[in-house]
């Protein structure tokens, strides 16, 4: 299976930006890793926009 190059340029520089993590390392995670990195990213961003404090834990 190919993956497409915009979708792995995305996928990095998301992860990249939000962990300051090298590309080397991020481009080591399988496939499946680095979508579920890319979710959590976006749950804990949604979660701070909608003003639950730091996105972790329970918004107490």
């Amino acid at each position: 299976m190919t993956y497409a190059p915009d979708r792995l340029y995305s996928e990095v520089a998301y992860v990249a930006y939000h962990f300051h993590w090298s590309l080397e390392s991020i481009l080591d995670l399988e496939h499946a890793e680095r979508l579920r990195y890319v979710e959590e990213i976006g749950r804990i961003n949604t979660r701070i926009s909608a003003g639950s404090g730091s996105g972790f834990g329970s918004g107490r």
